[in-house]
């Protein structure tokens, strides 16, 4: 037994470890798949609800400035994953620069931003299926159906193996950036194509059209702008899935970021351009009502809309790898349950993933037929546990570089401590502006009661039962210093031959 932070470790029992084996399979190609796939629902929904609240004006700059943090967090966590190749990825930097208990809330809030985010994805996509099928077919199920077929196909998938995951990753993620683009070429050459629309929103007393609701709307908008980017940072949980993953981690993040800015603003600007900023503000289904507004009365276009379902069902692969990588790394060192992070003869972690959609579900019928429209409620909530575990990876990697400046680093951030701090006052911003906006008050309280249950069942049971796992033991033989003088002995040894 080794006790350390107020938690006791024990060792593992035999043929623990061979129980939770992961398999490497994924390239760099299949690391950006994954990224893209997490993120580009974003294009396809939720991201318009910050024109109802900023005016095009204020959500294009929202826009910018989540860009700005997500650049900023991308290389930061690159420059972690590099030194640190672990599957649990932020709560494994995490655990390393704070100890346990700092590992533990970041992996949780963590916890909260994936299982929600795919319930999120779930939801609008069964919106989109519905829609679809009514307009083709005359047929129409209960939403709570469409989220069982959807969770049921995806969980399916996601344990059939890993390099089936990376593979139908990038395959989607092709069709869907396919979409966009024949989305953007329509609009161009739409007669409907007008850019005064961006502007119809009618503008607050002494406001302009660009801000109509003023610079503070600004600030309210920036969550709905994460959706346009929300995900892409899951990368390092690929990280013992990976063949490269010191070198292929940072560069998917990258190219993948590259990539989402130019999709985001196919959608920004020509989504509301054709179909007018006010109508679309308060859209479930934007890219359909763009569309439609394309090609009236026709149903090319639900046709076209249904390729871009794929869009929303590349997410939820993309976001359910995540969830089911983040339990299972937490539970394999004992956070969590140990029976979640079991992986079976297909080496994927079934469990993990079976309780991320069992949580899911529970959460949109809760909220759906208990309290409001789960999409938007249930967004929240993935929002603030993102930006959770954005503020708390940039106080990690900051502590970090200040604790082992000297520390072996493969892949190091071209914008050091200063992005990690923007990246963290802007991830901060968020968290305020999400605690004082009245319409996310129930996401607050729901994420208030998920980590007073995680901390008191962690603090009365989990911490007398952690195992040492790979991130843990990396954290408790030294880690980064470990590796730093590890090199300086290397050094030595070869000055001393000369």
């Amino acid at each position: 037994m080794t006790s350390v932070s107020g938690v006791t470790y024990a060792q593992a029992e035999e043929g623990y470890f061979e129980k939770r084996g992961l398999v490497r399979s994924a390239g760099f190609w299949g690391l950006t798949g994954i990224g893209v796939a997490a993120v580009i629902s974003g294009d396809f929904s939720g991201w318009n609800g910050g024109i109802g609240t900023a005016g095009w004006g204020g959500f294009l700059i929202a826009t910018v400035l989540v860009t700005v943090m997500y650049f900023g967090m991308l290389f930061s966590i690159g420059e972690m994953s590099a030194a640190m190749p672990h599957t649990g990825g932020a709560y494994s930097f995490a655990r390393a620069a704070m100890g346990p208990w700092g590992g533990f809330v970041t992996g949780l809030a963590e916890s909260v931003e994936y299982v929600m985010t795919t319930g999120v994805v779930v939801y609008f996509s069964g919106q989109y299926a519905d829609s679809i099928a009514t307009t083709l077919f005359g047929a129409s199920l209960p939403v709570w159906a469409w989220w069982i077929v959807i969770y049921g196909v995806f969980l399916a998938l996601n344990t059939f193996g890993a390099a089936t995951s990376f593979r139908f990753a990038i395959v989607v993620s092709i069709i869907s950036l396919a979409v966009l683009a024949i989305f953007g070429i329509a609009a161009l050459a739409s007669s409907n194509l007008d850019l005064g629309k961006l502007f119809d929103i009618a503008p607050d007393a002494g406001q302009s059209t660009f801000l109509p609701h003023g610079i503070s709307g600004v600030f309210f908008a920036l969550p709905f702008a994460m959706w346009l980017f929300l995900g892409i940072e899951e990368l390092p949980l690929a990280a013992e899935e990976s063949h490269t993953p010191t070198k292929d981690i940072p560069r998917a993040g990258f190219w993948g970021m590259v990539t989402l800015v130019i999709s985001g603003l196919v959608v920004v600007v020509l989504n509301p351009a054709v179909t007018g900023a006010n109508a679309l503000s308060s859209s479930g289904e934007p890219l359909l009502d763009g569309f439609r507004a394309i090609l009236p009365n026709s149903n090319i276009a639900a046709v076209l809309s249904a390729f871009a379902l794929v869009g929303l069902l590349a997410s939820t692969q993309g976001i359910m790898y995540a969830y089911g990588r983040n339990i299972y790394s937490l539970s394999r060192a004992g956070y969590y349950p140990k029976f979640l992070s079991l992986t079976g003869t297909r080496k994927t972690p079934w469990a993990a993933l079976l309780m991320g959609a069992a949580i899911g579900f529970a959460a949109l019928f809760v909220v759906q037929y208990g309290v409001a429209a789960a999409g938007s409620v249930v967004l929240n909530i993935a929002v603030w546990g993102a930006v959770i575990a954005y503020v708390l990876q940039m106080v990690s990697f900051v502590l970090l570089r200040r604790k082992f400046p000297a520390a072996v680093r493969p892949y190091t951030s071209p914008t050091g401590i200063i992005g990690a701090v923007v990246a963290g006052l802007l991830a901060a911003m968020i968290f305020v502006g999400v605690m004082l906006n009245p319409d996310y008050r129930l996401a607050i309280i729901a994420i208030a009661v998920v980590f007073a249950i995680g901390l008191g069942t962690f603090a009365v049971y989990g911490r007398k039962r952690l195992i040492l796992s790979p991130e843990e033991e990396y954290a408790l033989n030294g880690g980064l210093q470990a590796e730093a003088d590890a090199e300086l002995d290397d050094e030595l040894d070869v000055m001393l031959t000369r």
